[in-house]
């Protein structure tokens, strides 16, 4: 995709961003210096199927679970600068562990902590995940799974420069229990 095109969606895509952050009742995590990490969060009542990872913990529907979301746009910038997909990769790896102390800190500092039985999110980004503490799990809801990746494909779209020559991976839940 040419720079112009890609330039062109992220400009949009900067100025709707807002909007979803103002519906969606995500929350931003701040680092201690007041700067914000590329993790952005919310509550949320689990409505999957009910999953035990493998410490042990069962995951079952309502569970009150803190969900995770990438901050697309923030990170798409800061990728842009990177031709290696390796390099792009330790870049996103990076930023998730450096968010991680501060997302333990907000549950910490939850009224509803006692409730907060783990983390949650939905990526095609899971390679490393074991890495930084979570487990995949594949998404069992067809028409979820199209939906998610439907709405998954522009940023995969925008973040590879040969996106068309590679396989878009399938999304999955991938999922954290409560350690802190």
């Amino acid at each position: 995709m040419s720079l112009n095109i890609r330039q062109y969606c992220l400009s949009v895509w900067t100025i709707l961003d807002p909007i979803y952050y103002h519906f969606s009742r995500l929350q931003h995590i701040k680092k201690a210096c007041g700067n914000q990490t590329i993790m952005r969060i919310r509550l949320t009542k689990y409505k999957g199927r009910h999953i035990v990872l493998s410490d042990g913990t069962a995951i079952h529907k309502n569970d009150v679970l803190v969900k995770i979301h990438l901050h697309n746009v923030q990170l798409l910038k800061q990728i842009q600068r990177y031709d290696s997909e390796v390099k792009k990769a330790f870049m996103i790896y990076k930023s998730v562990e450096e968010s991680l102390p501060f997302i333990t800190h907000y549950i910490l500092k939850h009224h509803q902590n006692e409730n907060i039985k783990g983390l949650i999110g939905i990526t095609t980004l899971y390679k490393g995940c074991k890495k930084l503490g979570f487990e995949a799990h594949s998404i069992k809801n067809p028409f979820y799974k199209c939906f998610k990746r439907l709405a998954l494909f522009p940023i995969y779209f925008l973040s590879s420069k040969n996106s068309i020559k590679k396989k878009f991976q399938l999304p999955c839940i991938y999922s954290c229990r409560k350690r802190y």
